[in-house]
């Protein structure tokens, strides 16, 4: 019986040392790509209506806070 699970696109292939996952390729396919992966992404700003989100819920935090310390301050 044919195995299911291994779909047509899906072949098993038995590939040599330089080939497997612990051999490393000796040259990239795309030597465009290479300079590519090395360059890192730098940490993002914040769009200017996530900061604003993050402004309105501070400020609902903070008003939280003062009225809680009002009512337990009447008590």
């Amino acid at each position: 019986m044919a195995n299911r699970t291994l779909g047509t696109r899906q072949k098993l292939v038995f590939r040599g040392p330089d080939k497997g996952p612990g051999g490393v390729p000796k040259s990239p396919r795309n030597p465009l790509v290479v300079p590519a992966l090395q360059r890192k992404a730098g940490p993002h700003d914040k769009s200017t209506g996530g900061k604003r989100q993050a402004e309105k819920r501070a400020m609902s935090r903070q008003l939280q806070r003062l009225a809680g310390a009002v009512s337990g301050e009447s008590e």
